[in-house]
C-alpha cells in the first residue's frame, strides 16, 4: 500500500525525478522507468534457442517463461527502473592494442574489478534511498544475475535502441556501458520508449566481426562469437576460428569499436573499472607464464576469473599462434608443452604449427 503522500500523480512524478537524481549521485549515467511488455519477444527468443545459437550456454534455456513476465521473477512487480553505468577507462587503448599482436587484448569491461559487485551495491543503495523516502516498496535488484531481457527493457524505457550487433546503443554514449535493473512494486510514471532504431543502412558491426558471428542483423550465433569462445566455451576452440581470434584472449569489442555511435562514448570515473595488474598492456608471453596461483591471485574480484585457468591458457596459446614469430614466443610455447593439460597442449601444438608455416615462407 502506498503512503498517503504518494496519492497524487504529482507526488509520484516527483519521486521518479528524485530516483533519477539519486541514480546520478550514485555514479549511474542514466535511469529510466518502464512498465515492460516482454511477451512479444518470446517467439524470437525460442527460435534463437531452437537454432542452437546459444551454443553451450544451456542455462539460457532454463526458467521457462520467467524472463518474459517480470512478476514471475519478482512478485508484485509494477515497474522496472533501468540504469546504465559507463565502464570504459580513458587511459586504455583499443584499436591500437588489437594491432599490437604480441600483446593481449582483453575486453575493456574486464580490465578492472568485477562490475557485478559494484553495480549491485549501487543498485541496492538506490533501492534503500527509495525505501527511506516511501517505506517498504517491494524491490529486487539485478545485474546479469537472473533471466532478464535487460536490453529490451532498456529500449522500452527509452534509454536507447538495440543495434544490429544486439547491444544497446544510445546517441549519448554509444554502447560502452553496463546495465542494471531494479524491479519495484511502486506504480511510478513511465518514460517514453524508443520507437526508432537508428542503425539505418549501416552494417559495420556485421561485416567487421572477425568470425562472422552474425547470422543476420540482430541475430548472433554465440558459437562463433569470440566473447563466447574465450569466456563461456569449454573444450577446444574450433580450429577454423582460431586464426581469426587474433590476440583477443578474453572477450571481444570489435562490434562496438566499428560502430559509428562509439564516437559518443563517455569515459568512466569509477576507480573499480581502471585496469589492474597491467592487463591493458600485458605481453602474451608474460600472461602465458602465469601459474595457477598467480592467475587466481591476479584475477581475484575480476570477471576474468570466470573463464578458469585452463581456458585462460588455451586462449593465450591461440593468441601466441597468431602473434609474430620470434624466439620468445616459440620458447614459451615449447617450454609449456610437456606440463600442460591435454586441452592446452592441443592449442599449443596448433600455435607452433602456425609459426612453422611462417618460418617456411
Amino acid at each position: 500500500m502506498l503512503p498517503s503522500f504518494l496519492s497524487s500523480p504529482e507526488e509520484l512524478n516527483q519521486l521518479a525525478d528524485d530516483i533519477k537524481s539519486w541514480a546520478i549521485e550514485l555514479g549511474f549515467a542514466e535511469a529510466r522507468i518502464v512498465e515492460p511488455d516482454l511477451a512479444q519477444y518470446k517467439d524470437n527468443f525460442n527460435e534463437w534457442l531452437n537454432n542452437q545459437y546459444h551454443a553451450g550456454m544451456d542455462y539460457l534455456a532454463n526458467h521457462g517463461d520467467m524472463r518474459f513476465y517480470p512478476d514471475q521473477l519478482h512478485p508484485g512487480t509494477r515497474r522496472v527502473i533501468s540504469l546504465r553505468m559507463h565502464y570504459l577507462p580513458q587511459s586504455v587503448e583499443t584499436v591500437e592494442r588489437l594491432k599490437t599482436k604480441d600483446k593481449a587484448y582483453i575486453a575493456r569491461y574486464a580490465l578492472g574489478r568485477d562490475y557485478h559487485k559494484l553495480i549491485r551495491k549501487r543498485l541496492t543503495q538506490l533501492a534503500k534511498k527509495i525505501e527511506l523516502k516511501v517505506g517498504d516498496h517491494g524491490y529486487r535488484a539485478f545485474v546479469d544475475s537472473a533471466p532478464i531481457l535487460e536490453r529490451q527493457i532498456a529500449e522500452q524505457a527509452g534509454m536507447g535502441w538495440i543495434g544490429k550487433n544486439t547491444l544497446l546503443l544510445t546517441p549519448k554514449a554509444g554502447s560502452w556501458f553496463l546495465l542494471g535493473e531494479i524491479f519495484t512494486n511502486l506504480p511510478l510514471p513511465v518514460d517514453k520508449p524508443t520507437e526508432t532504431r537508428h542503425c539505418g543502412s549501416c552494417t559495420a558491426c556485421l561485416t567487421q566481426c572477425p568470425t562472422d558471428a552474425f547470422v543476420e542483423p540482430w541475430v548472433l550465433d554465440a558459437g562463433k562469437c569470440i566473447s563466447y569462445l574465450t569466456i563461456e566455451h569449454k573444450g577446444p576452440i574450433p580450429e577454423e576460428l582460431r586464426s581469426k581470434m587474433g590476440n583477443r584472449i578474453f572477450g571481444c569489442d570489435d562490434c562496438q569499436l566499428v560502430c559509428p555511435w562509439t564516437k559518443f562514448a563517455k569515459y568512466t570515473e569509477e576507480e573499480d573499472f581502471q585496469p589492474r595488474h597491467n592487463l591493458d598492456s600485458a605481453d602474451l608471453v608474460e600472461l602465458f607464464e602465469w601459474n595457477e596461483e598467480t592467475f587466481l591471485k591476479n584475477t581475484e574480484g575480476s570477471p576474468i576469473r570466470r573463464t578458469g585457468f585452463e581456458n585462460w591458457r588455451r586462449n593465450i596459446a591461440v593468441a601466441l599462434g597468431n602473434a609474430p614469430t620470434n624466439p620468445a614466443t616459440l620458447q614459451t610455447l615449447q617450454a609449456a608443452l610437456p606440463h600442460s593439460s591435454e586441452l592446452v597442449k592441443e592449442h599449443i601444438v596448433w600455435a607452433l604449427k602456425q609459426h612453422d608455416l611462417c618460418n617456411r615462407d
